[in-house]
């Protein structure tokens, strides 16, 4: 049996789709987007909400990355008024609940006659007018509310009682049970079929009209769901019509529950307030149903009406429900069905597209997170920000994913259910890395990034060049030529990217890498806006500039710069990593180190560059202990460990703790043997520990001590650094140095009488 090849699957493929994660064997991404030339316009955009400040959250905000500007991209990067230019996404973009990196609880599958209503009754509060939405049927002290009436201010007729009774048999085969719940097209009854072993089947409504015409025209652009087939989507069997001449659709029946319910069933149990889902839970979920979404777009369809009801759980897998309101892409005829709060601002104008299904699934995850108050009035397409939502001041990512996939703008948003997929799995590590309590040194497991390479510093220090390389992009027309050029000197590669047959935004890229290794910012940052005409939303060319800009040294700049990037795709580490260098050159020190922390827990590849990170903030704020434990936090099993003994052995030689001088003299030689270093540079630090220490015991001796393996004696001390003089005399090819060395060397040895 075939094995699925996607991230954090272990799957099979069945039937051409993956057992567990739904996903087809490949998945071959969509050609990247080819907008027309738009004009650069706006500034930096200020983060969302209001600066209220709420207690408790105080200090996770002034450590926010949310909070700094960022680069102009996409939308802001567009003339005011202009039409889009970036085509959305039509395509598709190619995991067990969690995804490998944490638990959901099972939901128990019932016996379905327990999910029956009994009595089936539509509550008062929830009978409102589908034309002009007056409250209807409801009770008055002299009488009880009406099932079945007319709008007392259109006079359009309503009617909330079940047509179907138990016992009715529809279509010749469906043998109602009864009434399972009432949706947004009448009522949901469970039935059984005759015909296949009496299993349970789902009777929906198509539509709540009397002409049939209606009807027909219905069961005609739905036939369209029975050829709908994936193991995360509720199957379609059949059209059928009742007795009264109403149609239905026929469906699989999922057992388990619906995750608006699994909401309620956790306010309940907190005494009726709210009790949102935990935060990787939440994302687990996400991340299971988005393959089916996947699946639908490249089918050529919409799901429209995404929320926490159309999902339910049974067991330890998911399910979408409810396709009543899938439509073609580019139908701009059939009703259009959406919920207030989740569906996208710009349906009503413009119709459906994937990025308004992308709006949806990022709604309903918020809705998941917190008590989301005011998302169909206040906030009905818009997201509070991290003052008033704590779990956004602790979980910086998910904030930004959700601020990208509720975009004002579809253009601004994921452009497929895979890509904004891919930026969850990053998200979900992060997260349950930080609920998790993981500290830095403890992870052991690196994720590969499909958008950036791993971190290539192993040393303490941390520049453009050892932050993560872009990869290429596959579907770049000239990504087949790009991967013959093999030149690794930087003005032969520039020499040959120049002369390449067509020039596009990865011969662009590539260029702009060359021309920084010759030290060429500012060629690199042209190249990097060439980038961005022809495609604002072209995140890769703002990288561009944020390096750039960290390699003539304008911090404030890389800080704008890669803020912007990580709003782009806020799964990936690679600019979090970037930002925090560029924060710590800025007065954003807080910032940088909430990063780095992030990155040091998050992925083993990007230990040693953010403990490195963490480690230059500490000892330059004078925070000695701080500087040693993150360096103690790379563990011996990176390629970093020499250098972060060697960084520590110059720490503890510079800043040795008061009343613990010779203590911390004696560990710095002991890190430093096992730091990398050269030979000369290794005897150099030896020679200013022993110094030193002389200056301390000729103040203040200390019998019984010694540091380095010599007895802190001021004779001892003279004769090892007499040695360790003459052995860097040795070690150096300057005449003169050499002299200057064998002069300290007969100064500083011990007085002897012949």
């Amino acid at each position: 049996m075939e094995r699925c090849l996607q991230p954090d699957c272990t799957g099979s493929i069945v039937d051409g789709y993956c057992d567990l994660c739904g996903l087809a064997p490949t998945t071959n991404r969509a050609p990247a987007p080819v907008p027309t030339r738009a004009a650069a316009a706006g500034s930096p955009l200020p983060p969302p909400g209001s600066t209220a400040a709420v207690p408790g959250v105080d200090d996770a905000m002034s450590s926010a990355s949310s909070r700094l500007t960022s680069t102009p991209l996409g939308s802001s990067r567009t003339a005011p008024g202009s039409k889009p230019t970036r085509r959305l996404g039509t395509g598709p973009r190619g995991s067990r609940l969690g995804a490998g990196m944490t638990t959901v609880p099972p939901v128990p599958i019932l016996d379905p006659v327990r999910s029956l209503m009994n009595p089936p009754e539509v509550p008062e509060d929830k009978r409102y007018c589908s034309v002009c939405g007056t409250a209807v049927g409801r009770s008055r002290p002299d009488r009880p509310g009406r099932a079945k009436g007319f709008c007392p201010k259109c006079r359009t007729p309503y009617d909330y009682a079940p047509k179907l009774k138990a016992g009715m048999l529809v279509g010749g085969q469906y043998e109602v049970a009864g009434c399972l719940a009432h949706g947004g097209m009448g009522w949901i009854y469970l039935a059984r079929d005759r015909n296949v072993n009496d299993r349970w089947i789902v009777l929906k409504g198509l539509l709540n009209a009397g002409d049939p015409d209606a009807y027909r025209a219905a069961v005609a652009e739905k036939q369209f769901l029975a050829e709908v087939e994936h193991p995360l989507i509720v199957e379609i069997y059949n059209f059928v019509t009742a007795p009264d001449g109403a149609s239905y659709i026929v469906m699989e029946y999922v057992g388990g529950k619906a995750l608006n319910n699994i909401l309620k069933d956790r306010m309940s149990a907190n005494s009726g307030r709210f009790d949102a889902m935990p935060p990787d839970q939440a994302i687990a979920f996400m991340i299971e149903v988005l393959p089916a979404f996947s699946y639908l777009h490249g089918l050529n369809l919409l799901y429209c009406d995404f929320k926490p009801a159309n999902i339910i759980q049974a067991g330890d897998a998911v399910k979408l429900i409810d396709l009543g309101g899938v439509r073609k892409i580019g139908d701009d005829v059939t009703p259009i069905y959406g919920t207030v709060g989740f569906q996208a601002p710009e349906v009503a104008a413009d119709g459906c597209t994937i990025a308004s299904d992308v709006f949806t699934i990022a709604r309903t995850l918020a809705v998941l997170l917190f008590e989301f108050r005011g998302y169909q009035n206040t906030f009905v397409d818009t997201m509070p920000g991290p003052e008033s939502v704590p779990l956004f001041a602790q979980h910086d990512s998910l904030f930004r994913l959700l601020l990208k996939g509720t975009a004002t703008r579809p253009e601004d948003r994921f452009q497929s259910a895979e890509e904004m997929r891919e930026q969850l799995l990053g998200v979900l590590r992060e997260v349950t890395a930080a609920m998790q309590g993981n500290r830095a040194g403890a992870v052991t497991r690196s994720t590969p990034s499909r958008l950036f390479t791993t971190p290539a510093v192993s040393t303490d220090g941390l520049t453009w060049s050892d932050l993560p390389t872009l990869l290429p992009d596959e579907s770049d027309p000239s990504a087949g030529w790009l991967a013959g050029v093999t030149a690794e000197d930087p003005q032969a590669r520039l020499t040959a990217l120049e002369g390449a047959p067509e020039q596009t935004a990865a011969v662009w890229l590539s260029m702009a890498y060359a021309s920084m290794a010759l030290g060429d910012a500012a060629a690199a940052d042209n190249l990097a806006r060439r980038v961005l005409e022809a495609d604002p939303w072209d995140w890769r060319g703002v990288w561009i500039m944020g390096l750039a800009a960290l390699a003539r040294g304008d911090a404030q700049s890389a800080v704008s710069a890669f803020n912007a990037v990580y709003g782009q795709v806020p799964g990936e580490l690679a600019p979090k990593l970037a930002l925090a260098r560029a924060c710590e050159e800025t007065t954003d020190a807080a910032v940088a180190s909430r990063l780095y922390r992030t990155c040091a827990i998050t992925d083993a590849a990007y230990i040693a560059p953010a403990q490195f990170g963490l480690a230059r903030i500490a000892a330059k704020s004078l925070d000695r202990i701080g500087a040693l434990l993150a360096l103690d936090s790379i563990p011996a099993t990176s390629r970093a460990y020499g250098d972060a003994r060697r960084t520590k052995a110059i720490l503890l030689a510079e800043q040795p703790e008061p009343g613990r001088e010779l203590d911390d003299l004696d560990r710095a030689s002991v890190e430093l043997e096992l730091g990398n270093l050269e030979p000369r540079a290794r005897t150099d630090l030896r020679i200013k520990i022993l110094t030193s220490a002389l200056d301390l015991v000729r103040t203040n001796p200390t019998p019984g001590r010694s540091v380095a393996g010599v007895a802190a004696t001021e004779n001892d001390l003279r004769t090892a650094l007499e040695r360790n003089y003459r052995e860097a005399a040795r070690q150096t090819a300057d005449a003169a140095e050499r002299i200057r060395l064998v002069d300290q060397a007969n100064q500083v040895r011990p007085r002897s009488l012949v």
